[in-house]
């Protein structure tokens, strides 16, 4: 028989029979049982039987609530004939297990909670006239005192339905119980009485009504939720239990203790999804319609499995453990609520519980030891990369080991020992260089994600290009060597880390480590005794400067400064400095002097050089050398020049450092200086 949440008369709440024992009547000893819980009292007192038989079937932990010694309580107990009237009142409800669905136990757990109120034992003696009280269930009851009689006025409008107290002051050991002739209605209930059905509630309010289901309404709250889920649907909800979410919430870690810890925007999308999860839209599926297969949920593009079992259904979510189905056909007026024994996660929350348990990218080379070297290089550059590498990501990192690190700092020759070594600004610089080049940011590259000839932006601002070979990913870097990917794909909380045999250098800093060699005019720069060199160069201004940074090769003899003041000695007062070769016949002469040291065409090295060798330069004079264990150069003046530093390379060609500054003919001649002819 259907039942309904309708009383078959109001008047009925009226002809409740009422004992005729005084409120003030407790001295015959029945009731003086103070050593004992309320719920003791309850027990031990056939009266009171039918309001045992609700606490237990409300299912709602009230029996625990009124036992607790820590907590003090008054309770209005209503006697077996005041639920009897009441039972008598509604229709299709002949017993108290006529409760049995999880709104019907919500809805009688609400009832029962208006009986109560926690943390004070009122005495009659502390009650007054017109005094109203907030109970358990959150709403008043207003009190009643004509002489010895105490009544307790509900949400009911008749005067006549106040319950009189039929035996006050029943002592406990945590408060004090006062039976009553009727059983209190809340105004909540009134309203379910006056809207008719149970059936009528929308799925949102048959869980705010389900006190197994607190946390599953605070979660559709959290997620904001609750209009859809009260919308015309129709839905098929499958509603997880509280203990299903405590059980998830235990699965998460200490940093989730309850909903408020999905605080950030990320938390609070994933519980979205995950309650989508358990809804099916535009169905109404009830238990007998349940059959095996895949079900597409609200959570677009993600599906639960019912799957048959033991001559049931369970459900099948993409965790490895299904979802019984404790209640069914929960109806309501949008559809239906099935109640479950486990939060059901799709893949996206999977991976969100699996994240939790990963370590970051520094904690686990902090944890791996042939990684030791790579943490100890993060340490050293002492530029916040720890930190950096401990932070959100996503990152990709290629994590040299302990091995190719060692083979590093050989190739970096004696000054490199150890990692330490790197110990003045411009060394953690440099070795700051070389570790941003082996990470990758704003994603987490697994070797799925990798490509043949893919070229990968790092976070030193050089590429490293990706070489897959037989299966194996190869990392090319600025040398001629590649690194091989020995471990790959280890899942860390903000990224990837693919573990390499070989630390990568960009050319950045090869190019610090081995300077490219200087053209002949860069040579000549980065030595401070050319420096006259450099500028008689320039203030002949006949374009010598670009000729001797061209491709060459050339050998050129080069001055010291010490030899371009004794020519200006030799010169006289009119040439104090080179600034002095200003006309432009003066700076022709300075560019034929210049010319007369430059060999074009080839780089001679000294050891080719043999005694007497006619050398031709692109002045069109010839200059002539002189070995015999050391090596002169001969110019047409009566002074020979001697090589004080041999065999400088250049990019270009080869400078040999002279300590006299080489004169030809023709210059002799315009300068009237001596000459051999």
């Amino acid at each position: 028989m259907k039942k309904m949440l309708r009383l078959k008369s109001m008047l009925l709440l009226a002809a409740f029979t009422l004992f005729t024992i005084s409120c003030d009547k407790n001295d015959d000893g029945i009731f003086d049982k103070s050593g004992n819980s309320i719920v003791e009292i309850a027990q031990e007192t056939e009266a009171l039987s039918s309001l045992v038989g609700a606490l237990v079937q409300a299912d709602a932990g009230l029996v625990e609530a009124l036992s607790d010694p820590n907590v003090t309580y008054t309770v209005f107990a209503p006697t077996n004939e005041a639920f009897g009237t009441l039972l008598g009142a509604l229709e299709g409800f002949d017993s108290l297990e006529d409760f049995d669905t999880a709104e019907e136990k919500a809805l009688l757990a609400t009832i029962l909670k208006y009986h109560v109120v926690a943390g004070i034992g009122a005495k009659s003696t502390d009650l007054k006239d017109g005094q109203m009280i907030t109970t358990l269930q959150s709403e008043d009851v207003t009190v009643g005192i004509d002489g010895n009689m105490v009544t307790i006025k509900d949400k009911q409008e008749e005067a006549v339905d106040a319950s009189k107290v039929l035996i006050a002051d029943v002592e406990a050991s945590n408060g004090i119980v006062h039976v009553i002739d009727k059983v209190l209605l809340p105004q909540e209930v009134i309203d379910a009485i006056n809207a008719g059905s149970m059936d009528m509630m929308n799925l949102v309010e048959i869980v705010v009504a389900t006190e197994a289901l607190s946390i599953l309404e605070a979660a559709v709250i959290k997620a904001d939720l609750a209009g859809v889920l009260s919308s015309d649907g129709p839905f098929t909800v499958f509603a997880p239990t509280d203990d299903a979410f405590v059980a998830l919430l235990d699965i998460l870690g200490d940093d989730y203790n309850g909903l408020e810890d999905f605080d950030s925007e990320d938390e609070i999308a994933l519980l979205k999804d995950i309650l989508l999860y358990h809804v099916v839209a535009g169905a109404e599926v009830k238990a007998a319609d349940l059959s095996a297969g895949s079900v597409e949920t609200a959570f677009t593009g993600n599906s639960v499995e019912v799957i048959e079992a033991n001559g049931t259904f369970v459900i099948g979510d993409a965790s490895d453990t299904d979802a019984n189905i404790t209640a069914t056909d929960i109806m309501a007026s949008n559809g239906v609520a099935h109640t479950i024994d486990k939060v059901l996660l799709p893949q996206s929350a999977i991976d969100f519980v699996t994240s939790l348990s990963l370590k970051t990218i520094v904690e686990i080379a902090v944890e791996t030891d042939d990684l030791s070297l790579l943490v100890g290089a993060l340490q050293q550059a002492d530029a916040g990369l720890v930190e950096t590498l401990s932070g959100d990501g996503p990152f990709t990192v290629f994590a040299p080991t302990n091995e190719a690190f060692v083979a590093l700092l050989e190739a970096l020759g004696d000054d490199y020992k150890s990692l330490s070594d790197f110990d003045t600004e411009e060394e953690k610089a440099l070795l700051v260089k070389i570790l941003t080049y082996h990470v990758v940011a704003g994603t987490a590259a697994f070797s799925t994600d990798l490509t043949n000839d893919q070229m990968i932006a790092t976070v030193q601002g050089e590429n490293v290009g990706i070489n897959i070979k037989d299966g194996t990913v190869h990392v090319e870097d600025a040398t001629d060597a590649n690194a091989s990917v020995v471990i790959p794909n280890v899942e860390a909380s903000n990224g990837v880390v693919h573990v390499i045999n070989k630390v990568l250098l960009p050319q950045e800093v090869l190019d610090i480590l081995n300077p490219p060699t200087p053209n002949i005019v860069g040579l000549a720069q980065s030595v401070p005794d050319l420096s006259l060199l450099v500028d008689a160069l320039i203030q002949a201004d006949a374009g010598l400067v670009e000729v001797l940074s061209g491709d060459g090769p050339f050998t050129v003899f080069a001055p010291t400064n010490a030899a371009f003041a004794d020519l200006l000695d030799a010169l006289g007062d009119n040439y104090k400095s080179l600034a002095d070769f200003d006309t432009q016949a003066e700076k022709e002469l300075l560019a034929k002097v210049l010319t007369y040291h430059v060999v074009a065409g080839a780089a001679v090295q000294s050891s080719s050089l043999t005694n007497h060798q006619e050398i031709g330069t692109v002045n069109g004079d010839t200059l002539f050398a002189l070995v015999h264990g050391s090596i002169g150069i001969r110019d047409r003046s009566t002074v020979d020049a001697s090589v004080v530093l041999a065999d400088q390379i250049a990019s270009n060609g080869i400078v040999h450092v002279v300590d006299k500054v080489l004169l030809p003919q023709e210059v002799l001649d315009a300068l009237g200086l001596p000459s051999r002819h």
